[in-house]
């Protein structure tokens, strides 16, 4: 069975309001010979007559009074559904959203978006998934609305990427660490023993590299995963961890942070989304939150 010509039910939808081929013409801006053949699909379409002459003009057949009302509906649905999107209204808003972010986000800024969503729309609820890796796949299959962090080889070529903030690299040990008096060298930090973040295992990073011009190397502890687990280690012992000084602020409360003792690389952090969520209003007033809470933080600066 072939598909119905959708664009019929426009067509009809005049048909039986104006009660006239020529009134309808006019109103479509078509001539009458087009109204009459579309009138003639109709006919073979729905198998009935609709309209039939009756004296100097036409009248609707019982099927055509039965579908007029319903055919109007369908038509202003389906302007409605064509309609740019109206305003949105956050108070009315319900919806959970899930954002994939990397450790110490959520510590450091998820309290001011919350309170922000909150705030502007009740009815809203923020999900936060650990982000393990960069690939898209969960963009792109809808499990994840919203994700942050650094762009890499696996972000997929489509995604949407907006820079959120620049960040730089800390020192960071536990108070009363030897590093928390005296100057800080680039010898006294290497010399030190250190724990690595690497979510493959790498025991060298662009710090090391930071470094080598300078004829050091750093003594590694040991390697882990995340920024939280390092900088946990480095509370309860004497390891360095170097970790993104805004993006752990939360995770670095009652710890000593210093500004690394050579010239390090800095990372941009960024808001990514699937492009068919680009035009959803309320996918846009969320992306407009997170990048307000990122905006107005401010990090103290470090020794």
């Amino acid at each position: 069975m072939s598909t119905p010509d959708l664009n019929l039910l426009v067509t009809l939808d005049v048909l039986l309001a104006e009660g006239s081929v020529a009134g309808a013409a006019r109103r479509l801006r078509l001539s009458p010979s087009a109204m009459s053949r579309a009138l003639a699909r109709l006919r073979e379409t729905t198998g009935d007559p609709l309209l039939v002459r009756a004296g100097r003009g036409l009248v609707a057949t019982p099927r055509a009074l039965e579908l007029r009302e319903r055919v109007n509906q369908l038509v202003q649905e389906a302007e409605a559904v064509l309609r740019p999107a109206e305003a949105l209204d956050l108070r009315a808003l319900v919806r959970t959203f899930t954002l994939r972010t990397s450790e110490g986000f959520v510590e450091t800024f998820g309290p001011g978006l919350l309170e922000r969503a909150g705030r502007e729309a009740p009815g809203v609820r923020l999900r936060f998934m650990q982000k393990a890796d960069k690939e898209s796949a969960s963009l792109r299959d809808g499990t994840v609305d919203l994700e942050t962090g650094v762009i890499g080889n696996t972000t997929g070529p489509e995604v949407r990427v907006q820079a959120l903030f620049r960040d730089r690299f800390v020192g960071v040990v536990r108070t009363g660490h030897p590093l928390c008096r005296g100057e800080m060298t680039a010898a006294r930090y290497a010399a030190g023993r250190h724990v690595v973040v690497s979510r493959r295992g790498a025991d060298r990073g662009p710090i090391d590299e930071a470094l080598k011009p300078l004829g050091l190397e750093r003594e590694v502890g040991t390697v882990v995963g995340g920024f939280a687990t390092a900088l946990a280690l480095a509370r309860a012992s004497d390891l360095i961890a170097s970790v993104p000084e805004r993006h752990t602020e939360g995770l670095r409360a009652g710890m000593h942070s210093f500004g690394l003792p050579m010239p390090a690389p800095e990372i941009t952090v960024s808001l990514l989304w699937h492009p068919r969520l680009d035009g959803d209003l309320a996918h846009r007033w969320l992306r407009r939150c997170v990048r307000d809470v990122c905006g107005a933080f401010t990090p103290p600066d470090c020794a």
